[in-house]
């Protein structure tokens, strides 16, 4: 493997009144605002002014459990992005769209017009969808397998990506004189046949600035590491052991060379959720503050729907954490990565009860949480940075917009002092934000006739 990179990325991941579940409770928040689009504009403008290489906005196409008790109205990510675009000007601007429930042609056609609308900042997050929630509202009893629904992925992402190399990126040749808009002769039909799809092409959108978007992964089971490792030029994995992220970085990138890809070329950003002060306890008197405000009932529906909706009512909030009551991750056919992480940490410390465990989740929900000074959350990234367990960092502030703003205007500067961010952006689109290259088109060998 290379060296390793000298500048670490950073996306920011927005959601509702922050990530913490608590977050819409805490006071200084902005529930009321989740459904305002300047709310998110003002929360992107300052991730520009941060320099970060991107925004992120997850989706589930279905309400959330306790949607009572949890701040969670909110936009569909690509209408959203396309209004963000026209408020910023550099900024990376990454969507989750599910292949589960969705189709090729649907896909391509958003994504290359957010990538023309923006001048080449769009990123898609690829997501199978692992909540039976989802299923129900597209006719589907129950979600698909684990495996078949990374096989949907897989023959989804071809047909996605012949689509927007369908037109060669010289399509265009505006020939007032003799009448010509395009020539035809490089607009290319693709004719796949497949599996799950069928789709004659070509898309009805000239090749965007960055040929396709940044593709983004988030799955970390095997099924998602090979995956990530044969698509992904991004990876937003849940990584909460220091040596455990180092064998995940390691592994990724070995599989990506063993796919003929260059190491390189997959950015992988573990999630971190970084509660800031100025001193240690002010920051740990705030996540003792969300933790008083959390939920015991939410924290349980978020646990089982890890664990494939298995009921945890019964048990006592300071008895044990039940594993014996929870399948095997490797069992689960739902978020498989993040049950792991959960089964880890409670194996790792036995004594830890049900109560405890809630709390630790409902901040990051399975991610790495930092507290402390900004010296302190400075020093953690650099370090793990430093040791390859990841070439930048998912930041999901806890409550917004308060904790991103601090971030931001305490935590960026010392990352730029030591040597370690930008402190200008050097290119206009997301593929150089990230250092990845533009891809040539898959029919741009295909000689004119």
């Amino acid at each position: 493997m290379s060296a390793l990179p000298s500048q670490l990325h950073l996306n920011v991941f927005i959601t509702g009144a922050g990530h913490h579940e608590a977050s819409w409770r805490l006071p200084g928040t902005a529930p009321e605002r989740v459904d305002d689009v300047h709310y998110f504009r003002e929360i992107a403008q300052t991730a520009e002014r941060g320099k970060f290489d991107s925004i992120f906005f997850a989706d589930v196409p279905a309400v959330g459990r306790h949607y009572d008790r949890v701040a969670q109205s909110s936009f569909e990510p690509l209408t959203l992005l396309s209004a963000l675009a026209l408020v910023t000007e550099r900024i990376g601007l990454i969507g989750t769209v599910s292949t589960t429930y969705t189709e090729p042609y649907n896909l391509a056609r958003q994504f290359a017009s957010l990538d023309h609308i923006s001048r080449g900042r769009a990123g898609w997050n690829i997501v199978t969808s692992w909540s039976s929630a989802a299923a129900y509202n597209f006719g589907v009893d129950g979600r698909p397998g684990h495996s078949d629904r990374y096989t949907r992925a897989a023959e989804f992402l071809d047909v996605a990506t012949a689509l927007w190399d369908s037109w060669e990126d010289d399509a265009v040749v505006l020939d007032r004189d003799a009448g010509v808009y395009a020539d035809a002769s490089r607009v290319h039909r693709i004719d796949h046949a497949g599996t799950h799809f069928r789709v004659r092409g070509p898309l009805d959108a000239a090749r965007s600035p960055q040929g396709r978007p940044v593709l983004v992964q988030a799955g970390s089971s095997a099924d998602g590491r090979a995956f990530a490792a044969r698509y992904a030029e991004a990876i937003f994995t849940a990584q909460v052991d220091l040596d455990d992220a180092r064998v995940f970085y390691r592994d990724v990138k070995r599989q990506a060379a063993e796919f003929g890809r260059d190491p390189e070329a997959v950015k992988i950003l573990p999630g971190l959720s970084p509660i800031v002060a100025s001193t240690e306890a002010e920051a740990r008197r705030i996540e003792q503050d969300l933790a008083d405000l959390s939920i015991p009932e939410v924290g349980l529906a978020h646990l089982s729907a890890r664990f494939d909706d298995v009921d945890l009512s019964g048990f006592p909030l300071d008895g044990p954490v039940p594993l014996h009551a929870l399948p095997r991750p490797e069992d689960v056919q739902g978020a498989q990565s993040r049950s792991r992480i959960i089964f880890d940490l409670v194996e790792r410390e036995p004594g830890l009860t049900l109560r405890e465990l809630l709390h630790r989740l409902a901040g990051a929900r399975g991610h790495g949480t930092v507290v402390g000074t900004p010296e302190h959350v400075a020093d953690r990234i650099v370090a793990w940075f430093e040791v390859g367990a990841a070439d930048g960092f998912n930041i999901m502030p806890p409550y917004l917009p308060g904790s991103f703003e601090v971030f931001v205007d305490e935590v960026v500067p010392i990352l730029q002092r030591r040597g370690v961010f930008r402190t200008e952006y050097e290119g206009t689109t997301l593929r150089d934000h990230y250092g990845l290259s533009r891809p040539a088109g898959l029919f741009s060998q295909v000689p004119a006739s």
